[in-house]
């Protein structure tokens, strides 16, 4: 199988994640694309290989010199975002973009355009996958399987490129923050790693977003509205006013590069109760912290006016900044620079406006920077991945790897 014939594959896989689940993996069908995997890995020579109950799956390509060297990873994840649906996944190949609008589906009338997306013409002459409008693509994070493994079967097939050992991980529930919560750092046992899990061609992250989880609960009192004057409570119009105490510039459409955000994920209530769901970023270790207060103050500023226990403020802290940890370690950025420039790449330095599996792993013990896997507009059917991209992702890994043993 080429890379791309692997990836086409592996999309047909449904892997949504679900963050209600309180399972790991949160879906039985991420374990069922992991046995998938598992097997494909047996059958292509890989050693160690070995799938546990929660779903993560390790495997090594084994060294092909007796020189030291030092032994590092690769990763990426098998789960799919809970934001749009990935079962009945049908890519279809565009050749040789021409720089007009794509029609994705014609009976809805859903169109993939430069109007909307300029970077589609960044790819003008490339060959793009693209959903059939009705479903997510699954490149991320299936390009960067497909590109891992591609890698070892490519260093199989050119024993003259010597490399030391590497191990592969691949790990459910990344799009719902769990990914790296059961990775076991330990048993995957090497120096550092890559997280497959960027977007656009160059991309090579080692910074991203210190991320909290808010639910803020809000208490309402209900009585007949013919005689609730003075009486009841709406939760709801509480909720609204909550929400009107939030800078309005501080959210992701108004926001870009470093600045952080309040993102209003969620209101589901009634006049009895209202819950609201916010996620906050900032790269900003120290505004990370002074945002999590600004939900406490407004929290109180709601329970002075309607008292004590109108809200509630449940706050928890997701992920952090992984660049406190990769900065001891910056050979390992550079090792990746160098093998993107002799890939063919420009490698693009910046901060993930996110976070990946790597933030947490890097907390964990494992520095673990991000590499583009090459897909843009993920999370929707406007998804796509430029042939050509997962080519060069390809290409980096193996270079990273000749590199490392050099």
């Amino acid at each position: 199988m080429t890379v791309i014939e692997r990836f086409l594959k592996y999309v047909s896989f449904d892997t949504q994640s679900d963050e209600n689940s309180g399972v790991t993996p949160s879906t039985p069908k991420q374990m069922v694309f992991a046995q998938y995997l598992k097997s494909e890995l047996e059958q292509l020579g890989f050693q160690e290989i070995s799938l546990d109950e929660n779903g993560y799956l390790f495997a090594t390509w084994p060294a092909n010199t007796d020189k030291p060297v030092p032994a590092i990873g690769f990763i990426a994840h098998m789960d799919t975002s809970p934001d749009m649906t990935g079962a009945g996944v049908t890519p279809r190949i565009v050749y040789g973009y021409d720089g007009t609008d794509i029609v994705l589906c014609e009976e809805d009338n859903v169109i993939l355009s430069p109007k909307q997306f300029p970077e589609l013409l960044d790819h003008k002459g490339e060959d793009l996958i693209v959903t059939n409008g009705k479903t997510l693509l699954g490149a991320d994070d299936k390009a960067g399987i497909a590109e891992i493994i591609s890698a070892m079967v490519y260093l199989k097939e050119h024993p003259e490129i010597k490399h030391g050992k590497i191990r592969v991980g691949f790990n459910p529930d990344e799009e719902i923050g769990l990914g790296a919560h059961k990775f076991d750092v330990e048993r995957f046992g090497c120096e550092w790693a890559y997280t497959m899990d960027g977007g656009e061609v160059g991309e090579l992250e080692f910074e991203n977003f210190n991320a909290a989880s808010a639910k803020v609960i809000i208490k309402g009192r209900n009585v007949h509205p013919g005689y609730a004057k003075d009486k009841m409570i709406n939760s709801l119009r509480v909720a609204n006013e909550f929400v009107a105490l939030l800078p309005t510039d501080e959210v992701p459409e108004c926001t870009d590069g470093y600045q952080g955000f309040y993102h209003l994920i969620g209101m589901t209530g009634e006049v009895e109760q209202t819950t609201i769901s916010y996620i906050i970023r900032d790269h900003d270790r120290g505004k990370f912290e002074a945002c999590k207060e600004n939900m406490k103050k407004w929290a109180e500023i709601i329970n002075k006016k309607y008292g004590e226990g109108t809200v509630t403020l449940e706050l928890k802290d997701q992920y952090y900044n992984m660049r406190e940890k990769i900065e001891p370690v910056m050979h390992i950025i550079d090792v990746a620079f160098k093998a993107m420039e002799e890939a063919g790449v420009t490698p693009k330095v910046k901060a993930i406006r996110g976070g990946t599996d790597g933030a947490q792993l890097s907390f964990k013990g494992l520095p673990c920077p991000n590499i583009f896997a090459g897909g843009l507009n993920f999370h929707g059917r406007y998804e796509f991945v430029p042939i050509q991209s997962i080519e060069k992702a390809m290409k980096v890994v193996v270079k990273i790897a000749e590199l490392v043993a050099r």
